[in-house]
């Protein structure tokens, strides 16, 4: 029996290519980042809550976590639980409104990319450009092509929403964690959308500053396999402030879920959470 004991955080992952299955590494506090939890698939899971969540960005202890792991001092301050993180087409940045202009400089104000996925279903979606494919795997896309790549959050948010009127930016969870997926040709849908609001996007361009928005030409897609033995069939999700002990057996791993015999659990959801997690 092994235990490892702090704060849970979100995974952290590692892609090497579209045969091999994504890497997951078991991230509690800071530390542990190479603690490997392919290795545990097949083994009996204990995690239980230990009845106290601290900040992930202060620290402070809080009963109630917000936005993933945040105290509601934090939520109501910070730039990284703004409106404009959801939807980066409000970013008042420009406006000198910016909750933490700095943050905001290093964050936002870089390049990002607008990318098409396929999760649960054909989805639009953006990320910092540092962020690929981890955004990626941690929505538990299959496949995946960035197709704009902008110079910073704002513009990403208006191309996002040209697309979003036939798209969708959502992953439907469940569906995902089932695998009922289908591969699709996301090279033929990026022609088709491209084509579909093309004079949309030439009238933005020229609204915006030179190379602001730049169409991405793409002859192959990132393909993703994650390591799950058996899939589910029907969902069960486990909730840590109201089930504080939860016990499995490690049937797979996809997108920030731990997929157990007895239910899932979205271990990013409960960052900040003090755990003990045992390897049977």
């Amino acid at each position: 029996m092994t235990i490892y004991s702090g704060h849970l955080r979100k995974m952290q992952v590692q892609y090497k290519n579209s045969v091999t299955p994504v890497d997951y590494f078991l991230m509690l506090g800071e530390g542990l980042a190479n603690v490997s939890l392919n290795a545990m698939l097949g083994k009996q899971l204990t995690i239980r809550f230990k009845n106290e969540i601290h900040c992930v960005s202060c620290g402070r202890k809080s009963n109630k976590s917000f936005n993933q792991g945040y105290c509601y001092p934090c939520f109501t301050r910070l730039a990284a639980c703004d409106k404009c993180i959801m939807s980066p087409e409000k970013c008042h940045f420009e406006a000198g409104t910016c909750r933490e202009p700095q943050w905001g400089q290093e964050n936002c104000m870089q390049s990002h990319y607008v990318y098409l996925a396929n999760s649960s279903g054909l989805k639009v979606g953006i990320t910092r450009g540092d962020q690929l494919p981890t955004r990626w795997i941690d929505q538990g896309a299959i496949q995946a092509l960035a197709i704009f790549k902008v110079s910073q959050r704002y513009y990403s948010g208006l191309v996002e929403i040209l697309y979003k009127q036939k798209i969708s930016d959502r992953t439907q969870w469940q569906r995902m964690l089932k695998n009922q997926v289908e591969e699709m040709d996301l090279l033929q849908h990026q022609q088709e959308l491209n084509e579909l609001f093309s004079e949309q996007i030439e009238v933005l361009k020229s609204e915006l500053p030179e190379g602001a928005v730049e169409t991405i030409e793409n002859d192959a897609m990132t393909e993703i396999l994650y390591p799950v033995e058996q899939y589910p069939q029907k969902v069960k999700s486990f909730n840590l402030d109201k089930q504080p002990l939860v016990e499995g057996t490690l049937l797979g791993i996809k997108g920030q879920y731990l997929i157990l015999d007895t239910g899932v659990i979205n271990v990013r959801k409960f960052s900040g959470y003090h755990v003990d997690f045992e390897v049977t």
